[in-house]
């Protein structure tokens, strides 16, 4: 699911904090012995509370930054200052995002920036460091050619994820397997080969998987993904969903999410309920998603609220770059670089923070948008679209009212109502007038 333009383009972490230990590729090659059958036992820390969990920033309070750590694209998407968010907010870990096939196995940042010759992500990282944080490094996203897809075993593409770990002395990797990859039978093979040899392979690694969410907690291509990691024995810190982007209205559409996913993880892996949430966490998305749900500030609450109360193992959300008021018109559409909601900078980041157990910096309060002079005021609840018209054709793009609300044509349509499409239909709602 994509995490607004390119992402999550498109391209849409926290346990043991022993001293990393450079691994080569070799090294992994070394492993694979040790890897090849049997039950990967799940460490002691995933069946623990995040707040109880060792961590590499740090025991106490700090001891739950890798599962908080939400995504920052340094390299696209108006990129924020971090050391400005990390002031403002007390965040310490981000989820770099994203790695992605250069092309013959080649790990490159997006794409298109090969890890060898890249030079954004190193001073990024030594920014956070400075500071007294750390980064998780997320594989994969929507859109893009990832390794699994062409490095062709799971050995070859853990290599390729190895380079990553000793590049930038990783300690935490975060396994993002959607669209189109997890379409992909032999990929996802491979992406989860890879986690389970990388995991053996470097002690301590913080290991996240993360994929689409919908209504029934997850689709049967992550239901394939669960078996596929039941199949090989492989238990990572947590498998998190992303509920967006699927017809979500809300925060309680996001939680009833989670309730369904958490049982699919009970029938696939035998775990109990409260097991299973240990092993569970969120990945949400902040302000308008790109089908035009919002998730506000209230939305980030309840589910907070909800995963510290059921002791998820994971709560994060996409992306620190959307994570401010747009300029101007509060709501300009779908961007990459703001919120498309009413906020102070960073308002999403500090519940991050807070899952982490730190209690963020205070802010003033935020002050409703003003209209500006130019622009004639409406009235509340009127809608200013042509009201949907059976008899009229529609093309994508096109724009209606009906019933106080807003929609979008997403392609060519005749005498549908907007209301009767549901969420797989053409037409997108925009929200009320």
């Amino acid at each position: 699911m994509e995490r607004a333009l390119p992402p999550h383009a498109q391209p849409q972490p926290q346990p043991s904090r022993r001293a990393p230990r450079r691994r080569t590729a070799a090294a992994v090659a070394g492993v694979l012995g040790l890897v090849a059958g049997g039950l990967v036992a799940v460490a002691a820390a995933n069946a623990t509370p995040p707040a109880a969990a060792a961590s590499a920033l740090g025991g106490g309070i700090g001891s739950n930054w890798y599962a908080s750590a939400p995504y920052l694209m340094p390299e696209d998407n108006s990129p924020p200052d971090v050391s400005t968010v990390m002031d403002a907010t007390g965040q310490k870990a981000f989820q770099l995002a994203f790695i992605l096939d250069k092309g013959g196995c080649v790990p490159a940042w997006g794409g298109t920036s090969p890890i060898d010759t890249d030079t954004t992500m190193p001073a990024v990282i030594q920014t956070i460091r400075a500071k007294g944080g750390d980064v998780s490094v997320s594989i994969g996203g929507y859109n893009g050619t990832k390794l699994g897809q062409t490095c062709g075993t799971p050995e070859a593409t853990a290599a390729g994820y190895q380079k990553v770990v000793d590049k930038y002395q990783v300690k935490a990797l975060d396994f993002d397997l959607e669209e189109p990859e997890y379409e992909n039978t032999a990929a996802i093979r491979n992406e989860i080969g890879a986690a389970r040899i990388l995991q053996r392979a470097n002690p301590g690694l913080y290991v996240s998987v993360t994929t689409a969410g919908t209504a029934a907690g997850t689709g049967w291509f992550g239901q394939q993904m669960l078996n596929e990691a039941k199949a090989q024995g492989f238990t990572p810190d947590n498998f998190s969903i992303m509920p967006f982007d699927g017809g979500f209205n809300g925060a309680a559409a996001q939680t009833s999410a989670l309730v369904n996913f958490n049982q699919l993880l009970r029938t696939t892996f035998g775990w109990s309920e409260a097991d299973a949430y240990a092993h569970e966490g969120v990945s949400q998305m902040n302000g308008r998603t790109d089908v035009a749900e919002y998730f506000r500030q209230a939305d980030f609450q309840t589910v907070l609220d909800f995963a510290l109360a059921h002791k998820m193992a994971r709560y994060t959300y996409w992306s620190v770059n959307r994570d401010r008021q747009c300029p101007g018109t509060v709501d300009p559409g779908l961007s990459g670089s703001c919120s498309s909601v009413v906020q102070n900078d960073w308002d999403f980041t500090k519940f991050t923070v807070r899952f982490a157990g730190a209690t963020p910096p205070t802010t003033p309060p935020t002050t409703p948008p003003t209209t500006p002079p130019s622009t004639p005021p409406t009235s509340p609840g009127t809608c200013v679209d042509p009201p949907w018209d059976a008899a009229t054709v529609y093309v994508g793009g096109a724009k209606v009212s009906y019933q106080g609300h807003k929609y979008h044509a997403k392609w060519w349509t005749l005498n549908e109502n907007p209301t009767a499409s549901g969420q797989w239909g053409v037409w997108a709602d925009d929200g009320p007038c």
